[in-house]
């Protein structure tokens, strides 16, 4: 089963038809039908290491000042309890905790599930981005759940590789400022010729702008680490939004 990363941007994207939102439509309708996805979000980003457990995952909408419409967004992809169970066994001696009723899926996810797989119809389960970790904790725990693709199941990281709030311009609405073109092509660079590598990229010049907290970020070192035993990633979309949020995708095994 492929591994995707996918620069999901602004929750709107769930409400939007766009060359993105297209893109990952196409990819839904391309890929082999998964077991279940196994969701990496930047906005799960927590001082544990845990995947979501509960039979029918709740909605989350975690963001505030958007059009009630997205609030009103419900995407009710069931959870698969069994695979907490699956993911926890690989990932020994690392401690993974099973998480029954406090999280769910946010828009990281489901801005995206619901134009790859609309009909929600997909079992859904996600991992939490533990924020007390080093980075390579990160590429390393890939690593470990890299079994989990040969069981049918999708692992899908959703963040962004630039992706600064503070430097977004309004008027760029499909654009991205140089900083961040030169950082996404050097990410796309060691992505797909070294991906193991992937953490070198944090001597670009261009790191502390393009990735001034590590959340959204993090979520590409998942599919470095998958990409790692295939030995490259390949880009599938690229483009920008708002200035300084990049929306390039990676895929592998596509």
């Amino acid at each position: 089963m492929p591994a995707l990363f996918v620069g999901h941007g602004s929750p709107m994207n769930a409400l939007e038809d766009n060359s993105y939102t297209r893109a990952w439509r196409r990819i839904g309708e391309t890929l082999p039908r998964p077991r279940a996805v196994l969701a990496i979000s930047a906005h799960w980003y927590i001082g544990a290491t845990a995947v979501t457990a509960m039979a029918r995952p709740r909605t989350i909408h975690d963001f505030y000042g958007f059009p009630k419409p997205l609030f009103d967004i419900d995407y009710p992809a069931q959870g698969l309890p069994e695979l907490a169970g699956e993911i926890a066994e690989l990932a020994k001696p690392v401690w993974i905790g099973a998480d029954h009723d406090q999280w769910g899926l946010d828009h990281g996810t489901w801005s995206v599930l619901t134009h790859m797989f609309p009909g929600a119809d997909i079992p859904v389960v996600q991992l939490s981005i533990n924020s007390l970790k080093p980075m390579e904790y990160h590429l390393e725990l890939a690593q470990s759940l890299s079994a989990l693709r040969d069981s049918g199941i999708l692992i899908l990281s959703s963040g962004n590789v630039v992706h600064n709030l503070k430097r977004i311009d309004w008027k760029a609405e499909n654009h991205g400022a140089d900083w961040a073109h030169r950082f996404d092509d050097a990410v796309m660079q060691q992505m797909t010729e070294d991906p193991v590598d992937i953490l070198k990229v944090r001597e670009h010049a261009d790191y502390n702008l393009a990735a001034p907290t590590p959340d959204h970020f993090i979520p590409l070192l998942y599919t470095a680490g998958l990409a790692a035993s295939a030995g490259r990633a390949a880009p599938i979309v690229k483009g920008y939004s708002l200035g300084s949020l990049s929306m390039t995708c990676y895929g592998v095994g596509m």
